[in-house]
């Protein structure tokens, strides 16, 4: 039903002025009546669920004239936050939990460090690792500013290049910082170690422990505790993606294996990979590459992947507790992955979730009550927002949206769970689902576009009797595809359409 010009009230009213009878006259005002409601009810089913109406974001003011991009966040109390930026320097922000952030106060924690991407904060000592170590670092005399430097371990090399980026975790439940570290140039491993994964010790033990990176843009752990990192599109790499940190494993890049000899707990060297092939096909001949977790298919899922959290909040960010968020430097975004094991291999889906902040998301972290904060640079590579950088917080206001909640692969096809009751007539009907996969050339050049493209047909939709899931028989399912679902005549019980339609689910492995 389109708008309604004014001569059509008009008309009525005209129409009305000449009859004589009070039934016409309350027929008349029925009439009207009537149709506002339908009216209110055509915009109302009309309207499109939008971020605002299940996340608040709002920007924290920062100090003025200061340069902040953010490089590294760490959740210090329920009252302070800090901010590390890429030029080095650490700020401590009180007030970042409260209700009105204009009240925030920044001060000056330190200056100088190389880069930090990455920190955490514990017992009075920030753990950091920046382009040439890990460090550790305290005010010891309790004025405000760091004073006590202590370097934990350095076993890597760098040279100047501009993209020998070092990004680490906060410690893991051994205590261990896991680093990834950047090719030279993003191509070449012209310093020692380019194109690896270390875990440091505590006590400064330096474990090579994963070879094959290639430009990461963050590291991270899901809910297990195991450590993924995102890598961006570019030689053997197709496009974008999450990828698995799996102790003696290679993820595909060759260019840092020349160091693989000086790391003898590694064991046997990775062959060589075939330019032009498939990581479906190799991995088959090369038992070290593990494959690409989740595909974020570039441009449909943004494009410069950078940090990964885990949602431990239990429930105080919302519907998605135990799953994983992903920030996105280009498009400015924050991606939502679920992520399962088939046959002790990592795959999962990825799913659109939260965006319009004010330049591209380098670090996220979540704290316990459910305050996301994201720092973010456009760092002269571009970013969505339309600032150079920001600092932003965002909660969840409590109202559910109606979501694909969890993706999980069936030996026939997948399951899909909800987050709210669905309409069993549209979510049962197949017609509401279409679905398409595509792989990448897994090669020495630059990218890749989609290829293989297939399509998969929806055979048959069961609603589960819990009326919060559907099971999809799905043919022609394809190993290292990325599957692309868009749900697009799904309701919810109450009428509702999804808020994201689209997921990507990749299948590395096939139930057993």
């Amino acid at each position: 039903m389109g708008p309604v010009s004014s001569n059509f009230w008009n008309n009525l009213t005209n129409e009305t002025i000449f009859m004589k009878t009070p039934p016409a006259l309350f027929t008349f005002s029925a009439t009207r009546a009537c149709i506002s409601s339908m009216l209110a009810a055509t915009a109302l089913a009309a309207a499109a669920p939008t971020m605002e109406d299940f996340y608040q974001r709002e920007e924290i003011p920062l100090p003025e004239g200061e340069v902040m991009e953010g490089a590294s966040i760490s959740i210090i109390d329920d009252k302070r936050v800090a901010l590390a930026t890429r030029r080095g320097d650490v700020w401590i922000c009180d007030g970042a939990f409260g209700e009105d952030l204009s009240k925030v106060t920044w001060s000056k924690f330190a200056s100088g460090l190389h880069e930090p991407l990455g920190m955490s904060h514990k017992d009075g000592w920030f753990t950091f690792t920046q382009r040439p170590d890990v460090s550790r670092m305290r005010d010891s005399d309790g004025d405000g500013r760091a004073d006590q430097f202590v370097t934990v371990a350095a076993p890597w090399g760098i040279n100047g290049d501009y993209h020998e980026y070092a990004f680490g975790t906060p410690p893991d439940k051994d205590g261990n910082v896991w680093v990834v570290l950047c090719l030279t140039g993003s191509f070449n491993a012209n310093s020692p170690w380019r194109g690896w994964c270390f875990r440091i010790t505590p006590d400064g033990k330096s474990i090579p422990t994963c070879s094959g990176i290639r430009s990461p843009g963050g590291i991270g752990f899901n809910m297990e505790g195991d450590v993924f990192y995102c890598d961006n599109q570019g030689t053997w790499n197709g496009s974008s993606s999450l990828k698995h940190l799996k102790p003696g494993g290679f993820v595909g890049n060759p260019n840092g294996n020349k160091f693989w000899e000086q790391a003898p707990n590694m064991g046997p060297k990775p062959a060589e990979p075939k330019s032009g092939s498939r990581i479906e096909t190799e991995r088959k001949r090369i038992p070290q590459l593990v494959p690409t977790a989740v595909w974020l298919p570039h441009g449909k899922l943004g494009q410069s992947p950078t940090g990964i959290i885990p949602d431990d909040t239990k429930g105080a960010f919302g519907p998605f507790a135990g799953q994983v968020l992903v920030g996105e430097q280009t498009h400015s975004q924050v991606q939502r992955v679920f992520l399962e094991k088939i046959n002790g291999v990592y795959q999962g889906a990825a799913f659109p979730f939260l965006g319009g902040y004010r330049s591209g998301i380098v670090p996220l972290r979540l704290a316990a009550d459910g305050s996301l904060f994201v720092g973010t640079t456009n760092r002269g590579w571009g970013a969505r927002g339309g600032l150079p950088f920001s600092f932003e917080r965002t909660r969840w206001n409590g109202k559910v949206p109606f979501e694909i909640h969890e993706m999980r692969i069936t030996k026939d096809g997948f399951e899909l769970t909800f987050t709210e009751e669905i309409d069993p007539k549209t979510a049962g009907d197949k017609a509401s689902y279409s679905m398409n996969s595509w792989t990448y050339v897994y090669q020495s050049g630059y990218g890749s576009p989609e290829v293989d493209k297939t399509a998969q047909a929806i055979e048959s939709v069961t609603v589960g009797a819990d009326k919060k899931s559907v099971r999809l028989k799905v043919a022609n399912r394809q190993a290292g595809h990325c599957h692309h679902l868009k749900s697009a005549g799904v309701r919810s019980k109450s009428g509702g359409e999804l808020w994201h339609q689209n997921a990507y689910y990749t299948i590395n492995e096939f139930p057993k």
